[in-house]
């Protein structure tokens, strides 16, 4: 998967942390986010100084991660293009934004779209949204 680092961190699950990673062109920025009781993934657009979160994906809910004692990797990476981003929790891919197409995807296939324009179809996981990367 052809993609460039934007970020790298140690995760304790259900400690607090919070990963930015700007694209290293354009307007596009992702976060990760554990707030001690999710783990969430955001789409944002720095042009909008009013509310730049355009999409929002569920990873996952801490009660529910079965080795949340052990320490873990979270890598955001982003395509050539700057318009692509996957989220990577021990090299495995939890999520995916498409800024182009306006789509996010998640293993969870949660929250349901939002008024925002976003994800209309719904956040499903595609096997597909890999390919965004080739």
């Amino acid at each position: 998967m052809p993609i460039y680092l934007a970020a790298e961190e140690t995760l304790n699950v259900g400690q607090a942390l919070a990963v930015d990673a700007p694209a290293q062109k354009g307007f596009f920025t992702v976060a990760f986010e554990d707030d001690g009781d999710t783990g969430y993934f955001y789409a944002l657009d720095m042009r909008d100084d009013d509310n730049p979160v355009r999409d929002a994906l569920h990873i996952y809910d801490v009660a529910s991660v079965s080795d949340r004692t052990k320490p873990s990797t979270v890598k955001v990476g982003w395509s050539t293009d700057h318009t692509k981003a996957v989220l990577l929790i021990n090299d495995y891919p939890h999520a995916v934004f498409d800024f182009q197409a306006e789509q996010g995807y998640c293993r969870t296939g949660f929250p349901p779209p939002a008024s925002t324009g976003w994800s209309v179809s719904g956040h499903d996981w595609d096997d597909a949204a890999l390919e965004l990367f080739a």
